[in-house]
């Protein structure tokens, strides 16, 4: 086990690609670069607004993007922060001494409430310029107001609720149009629905918060200076327009549940974190005098919504009695209290502080804080300047945070985009785990760590844990890349030995048999996997060599059926006797090679199986290839067993058609040995055509001799066409076998006859049978009496035959008649002969002087020409033009000699002094060999019209012009 680590380690620093001078000095393997290259931009980045007020600021609200702001005694600043530079300015219009208490914005930007400290209040609406009084609302001073996010529009707030400084809670609505707008009160109703108290009495109500739960149910949230009431009730649905009244009515005679502080600096505040628009909130952070209590929000517990609640306890440096807090805001991570100075931000994850910003007294007394809910900015003012805090990125050191409170799940979460940082987590998750003994955890984490290897796989081996260094290998194996194929052969057969040995351990063990079953389907899903498998089958010796030395004889074979080895499974059940098995393995993956290698061994256990599973294979196996194990066994098998290997060789002729000759012979063969009546039967089937059969005549010959099977030899003769052997071997057998046989040679007359002889001189010689010889006689009509006379003996009488003697000499009598017959037919015929010939030599035709030739349409009487019986009338050099191309090559060839030997006979000799009888003797000799040229020549031009002839006949598929001058035919006549 030791080597193996060493070689996965070697090569682990052989992939990591580190310089030799960083692997020396044990640089821990994380794979990760932990480096910034420039400095981090903080979570809470201020930007001071270019604004410079008129005016001293009074109050500032945003929500939406829209941003208001109050200015010196009179005047009102709206800003739509898509377009800064269009700032719209509205004057409240006041001639008293009013001054702006506080302002609400409604969380669509639309709805903007103005307190003034004369206890009135005034709206205004985003889509109008003027202000407007609520006359309803007149007397009393609105501490809070808690928006409709449900119901609310841009013109219209649904119904909302008002908290006063005395402790009433009211409900109202406000709704503007365009048509009547100055003619209305925006203020629809103003009613009394609680009024909340502490121990000394009605107190300023600091915070309202409606929310909507499931189910209908809602939640509202309203806080004094040291407590924090919840109101829970249902609204009926379709009933949501007609307020709250009912929510409040529950708790008329008893106090709703509520969180009390005792501590107090006057007043509190509630922030809350919504992380998308239109959503609930999911977190609050209460600002009171002892701390800030924060959580999340629940929004299916049946009466309170606030869960997981910690106090966060204020540090030294804030003095409630000097330099109190003064508003707060919270983020996702994160709530920002602002101080007198300056702002503090703590991590709701651990409560630590973990940024702070002075501001210089220059700016002034910081006034208020708040938070657009929309866009997640910050905004904080004073008298004079306005500042904007952009929060970016807050989470990315939360992983750590959860990462330290052993909530890994969440860490990882937080870092699943940051793998360096997601390392940390696994790592620090794995040793949790691992000091927990919870060994598989750790193993399944550690093999997601870029954690050295080796290391981790000491650590569970120190532990003994077998079982979860198993699973960390078969993580890290799975997480291995495909090039890197060192490393996986390593695993995979580390796996297999910790496989093999816990096995071992656990089967001997039968209190833990379902363990055992467990594992060992694991091990087998292990070496099914198709990962693996490339690798598998790469080292599938070092695998076989481990199975082996583990005497696991079962998953040695369960591993040779994945690796496709099925060559060793069926040697495994052939050498345990598991004859069956190995057929059915055979059958079941149709490995022609394999029936080959194992045949001989499982014919002689089990051959009608073997025989079955060699005919369901059909022409996938070659017969020829069988046959070494169908002759082992036949030869050593009892009459009975080779039936089953003269059924298959009778399948491969019969049903598959073989032709090889070798299958054939050994057909034979057996047929020979065993059944000869299926011999001659299977010898009559292949016909007597030496071209279509398939087996080798001459072992068929000798084999048939051997075993004495006279009719296969005769028939075998008989194809052989060796006829006078036939008839020998056949008389030995059947005399009318030999009569089937002598008549076989149907065109040699002379042959038949001899063959016939042979039969009679048996029958008269050996048989004895006078009569049967005269049978021969009739049978053959080429036999006659005085050819068998001969085989008589002496002493026989004339009686036995005079019958055949009378007919022969009938027969003769009938010929030459016959012969007469024939000659007076014959000189009939060459009488008429002579005749006709006569009368050819006395026929003519007359010729017009106008007549033309067919071919030419010239007139015939200006050169030679030919005149056929027909009428037609051709011109010599015509005649030749047509017939030449149309004649068989060797006619041409002869045509052409002829015409050059007539030319050369027509030229006068160049002699000047021969004798005058010779030259006459030449002159005569010379015209009689012109004009047997002539004749010649005429037998091939003229021996037919060629209109009327079968050359015309033969030319009728010809078209009228030739393919080459089509083109240029079709062209002239374009």
């Amino acid at each position: 086990m030791a080597s193996i680590l060493d070689e996965y380690e070697d090569s682990l620093y052989r992939s990591a690609s580190l310089p030799p001078s960083r692997a020396a000095v044990g640089i821990p393997h994380s794979g990760y670069v932990n480096a910034r290259l420039e400095k981090e931009t903080p979570i809470f980045n201020k930007q001071r607004i270019d604004f410079t007020p008129p005016e001293k600021i009074n109050s500032l609200v945003v929500s939406s993007n829209q941003l208001c702001m109050s200015l010196g005694k009179d005047t009102l600043l709206r800003i739509d922060l898509g377009k800064p530079d269009e700032p719209n300015q509205v004057e409240l219009g006041r001639k008293d001494e009013a001054k702006v208490y506080k302002m609400f914005l409604d969380h669509t930007g639309s709805h903007l409430l103005i307190v003034l400290n004369t206890s009135e209040c005034l709206y205004l609406n985003r889509s109008v310029q003027k202000v407007r009084a609520l006359s309803r609302w007149k007397g009393h001073l609105i501490e809070s107001v808690g928006w409709n996010k449900f119901l609310g529009t841009e013109t219209n707030t649904g119904p909302i609720l008002v908290g006063t400084a005395q402790g009433q809670i009211y409900e109202a609505e406000i709704s503007v149009s365009e048509g009547s707008l100055f003619s209305t009160n925006p203020d629809q109703y103003f009613r009394l629905v609680y009024v909340l108290e502490e121990e000394s009495g009605p107190v300023p109500v600091c915070c309202l918060e409606i929310e909507r739960g499931i189910e209908g149910k809602f939640f509202i949230i309203a806080t004094t200076q040291k407590r924090l009431f919840q109101f829970v009730g249902k609204v009926p649905e379709g009933t949501e327009h007609q307020g709250f009244s009912s929510i409040f009515a529950v708790h008329a005679d008893y106090l709703p549940s509520f969180r009390e502080f005792p501590a107090t600096f006057g007043f509190s505040e509630i922030a809350f974190y919504t992380p998308k628009l239109r959503s609930n909130p999911r977190s609050f952070a209460w600002m009171m005098g002892n701390g800030v209590l924060y959580g999340t929000l629940d929004y299916s517990r049946p009466d309170s919504i606030l869960s997981e609640e910690r106090v966060w306890v204020y540090p030294s440096d804030i003095d409630i009695t000097v330099n109190k807090p003064i508003s707060i805001v919270l983020t996702q991570f994160h709530f920002l209290l602002l101080l007198p100075d300056g702002v503090k931000a703590v991590c709701t994850l651990n409560g630590q502080i973990v940024f702070q910003d002075l501001f210089l007294e220059k700016f002034g007394t910081l006034t208020r804080m708040i938070k657009d809910p929309t866009v997640q900015q910050i905004w904080i003012h004073t008298e004079k300047v306005v500042f904007r805090y952009h929060v970016q990125r807050e989470s990315r050191d939360v992983w750590k945070m959860y990462m330290n409170m052993n909530k890994f799940d969440l860490a990882k979460e937080y870092c699943k985009d940051r793998p360096e940082c997601l390392d940390i987590v696994l790592a620090k998750e794995a040793e949790h785990c691992f000091q927990n003994k919870r060994y598989l955890d750790s193993a399944k984490c550690y093999a997601l760590t870029q954690n050295y290897f080796e290391e981790i796989a000491l650590k569970f081996i120190e532990a003994k844990q077998e079982e979860a260094l198993m699973e960390f290998l078969i993580k890290k194996l799975n997480n291995l890349k495909p090039s890197e194929k060192t490393q996986t052969t390593l695993l995979t057969t580390w796996l297999t030995e910790l496989y093999l040995n816990w096995l071992g351990i656990l089967e001997g063990d039968s209190s833990k048999r379902n363990l055992y079953l467990d594992t060992r389907e694991k091990f087998r899903t292990f070496l099914g996997s198709p990962k693996n498998k490339d690798c598998l089958f790469n080292n599938r010796t070092s695998i076989y060599e481990l199975l082996a030395s583990h005497g696991d004889t079962e998953h040695m074979v369960y591993f040779a059926v994945i690796m496709q080895d099925y060559e060793r499974v069926v040697a495994h059940h052939c050498q345990h006797d598991e004859y069956d098995e190995a057929l059915s393995v055979l059958s079941r993956h149709r490995d022609e090679k394999l029936f080959y290698k194992f045949s001989p061994v499982l014919i002689q256990h089990i051959p009608k199986k073997v025989v079955d599973a060699w005919i369901s294979m059909g022409s996938k196996l070659d017969a020829r290839n069988l046959i070494p194990a169908l002759v082992n066994y036949s030869q050593s098998a009892s009459t009975q067993q080779i039936n089953e290997a003269i059924r298959y060789m009778e399948f491969c002729v019969y049903q598959l058609e073989e032709t090889q000759q070798a299958i054939h012979n050994y057909l034979l063969s057996l047929y020979a040995l065993c059944r000869p009546d299926s011999l001659l039967s299977y010898l009559e089937q292949a016909g007597t055509n030496p071209n279509r059969i398939h087996y080798d005549l001459k072992y068929a010959l000798r084999l048939c001799a051997e075993h004495g099977h006279h009719r296969a030899c005769v028939h075998i003769y008989k194809v052989m066409e060796l006829y006078e052997e036939a008839v020998d071997l056949a008389l030995q057998v059947d005399v009318d076998l030999a009569k089937s046989c002598a008549d076989l040679p149907e065109d040699d007359e002379e042959l038949r006859k001899k063959l016939w002889l042979k039969i009679a001189r048996h029958v008269v010689q050996e048989e004895k049978d006078v009569k049967k010889a005269m049978a021969c006689l009739s049978s053959c009509a080429l036999l006659k009496i005085e050819d068998v006379l001969p085989f008589f003996p002496d002493f026989v009488t004339i009686d036995h035959f005079k019958e055949a003697i009378c007919n022969s000499l009938e027969d003769y009598n009938k010929h030459i008649e016959e012969l007469k017959r024939e000659m007076e037919e014959a000189t009939q015929s060459a009488k008429r002969i002579r005749e006709d010939i006569q009368e050819m030599r006395n026929k003519y035709g007359s010729v017009e002087p106008q007549e033309k030739c067919a071919a030419c349409d010239f007139p015939l009487l200006n050169r030679p020409f030919y005149l056929f019986l027909c009428g037609h009338m051709f011109h010599y050099d015509c005649l030749l033009q047509a017939v030449f191309p149309n004649l068989p090559a060797y006619k041409q060839a002869k045509l052409e000699d002829l015409q050059k030997k007539l030319a050369a006979a027509g030229q006068p000799s160049k002699g000047h002094h021969r004798p005058k009888d010779a030259d006459t003797a030449s002159l005569g000799k010379g015209q009689q060999s012109r004009e047997q040229i002539k004749a010649d020549i005429d037998d091939i031009v003229a021996a037919e019209c060629v209109y009327c002839g079968e050359l015309m006949i033969r030319s009728i598929d010809k078209p009228f012009i030739e393919p080459q001058k089509y083109e240029e035919e079709m062209q002239s006549w374009l």
